[in-house]
């Protein structure tokens, strides 16, 4: 927690109001002398008087992550007039969807590997259909994921781009 002095210099909520800082200030503790727009980008957003009722409302512990969290969203709003910080929260939220999606593929593949690797021993020659269907899972799954195309944009492929062994990730021997 950030402390005042109140004999120096007044807190930066009452430098900007233009008020004597008092022993008592309910504000100095959280916006400092040093940190000026910390406490601008708060007022803007939500008001002195009400930033005051909420530190008023709030119990003494609790308050500095209440001042925390109105200067993360005064500064999410700022940025982001509409969404604020839930705009935030809401990208990586489909970010972290995206990713169990993904993890989710990889262990299925991982699973079908180590049981195509069990079988491999047992029977001599894996069939060339399996890693052909591998490719076209793969590419089904990024197109409808969104990977390989995002609108117009192809990301260097060409627009009869297949995945039969002229793709940038083949070495030409067959490996992955």
């Amino acid at each position: 927690m950030a402390t005042s002095s109140y004999s120096n210099s007044p807190c930066a909520a009452c430098k900007f109001l233009r008020r004597k800082c008092l022993p008592g200030c309910v504000f100095a503790p959280y916006f400092p002398p040093e940190e000026p727009h910390k406490f601008i980008n708060v007022h803007r957003i939500f008001g002195a008087s009400n930033v005051s009722k909420i530190l008023n409302e709030v119990l003494p512990h609790q308050r500095e992550d209440a001042v925390n969290s109105l200067a993360y969203e005064a500064e999410a709003r700022l940025k982001d007039p509409v969404y604020g910080c839930v705009g935030a929260i809401s990208v990586l939220q489909r970010q972290v969807l995206m990713l169990q999606k993904e993890l989710e593929t990889t262990n299925a593949d991982l699973m079908r590997y180590a049981r195509n690797e069990h079988i491999s021993h047992e029977v001599p020659s894996l069939g060339a259909s399996s890693i052909i269907d591998h490719h076209i899972h793969h590419q089904q799954y990024y197109q409808q994921e969104g990977w390989a195309n995002f609108g117009d944009q192809n990301f260097g492929l060409p627009s009869n781009y297949t995945d039969e062994g002229d793709g940038p990730c083949e070495s030409g021997d067959g490996s992955m």
